[in-house]
């Protein structure tokens, strides 16, 4: 008989204690137990990263917007160019846009994808 190291024998134990698990059907409903768990919170972080950013954007845009007023009202005395008040208008809806549409991905549906 030949001399198997007991490296060899922990190796073989393994993997035969391996197919048996991958086997069974707790093994199952745990791994799909998990898998639907990942996926849930995937998705919740997913959406709160769309409204956090969506949150920045807009404070971004408010402050646009205050920047706008400011321009808008020193054009008006005749003490700046017109282009500030285009440059503050620009930002402000740029940045409201962004705002609005991170809002709007994390509301839209994320597609399911098929196990086979």
């Amino acid at each position: 008989m030949t001399n198997v190291s007991t490296g060899r024998k922990l190796g073989i134990a393994a993997r035969v204690a391996g197919k048996q698990i991958k086997g069974s059907r707790t093994y199952s409903a745990v791994l799909s137990g998990v898998r639907a768990t990942v996926g849930h919170f995937t998705a919740v972080l997913r959406q709160l990263w769309h409204e956090i950013t969506g949150l920045v954007f807009l404070a971004f845009a408010g402050f646009g917007a205050l920047a706008l007023v400011k321009e808008y009202l020193a054009y008006h005395a005749g003490k700046v160019a017109p282009n500030r008040v285009a440059i503050a208008a620009g930002f402000t809806l740029v940045f409201g846009w962004f705002g609005v549409s991170s809002f709007w991905r994390a509301r839209k549906p994320r597609k399911q994808r098929k196990r086979s």
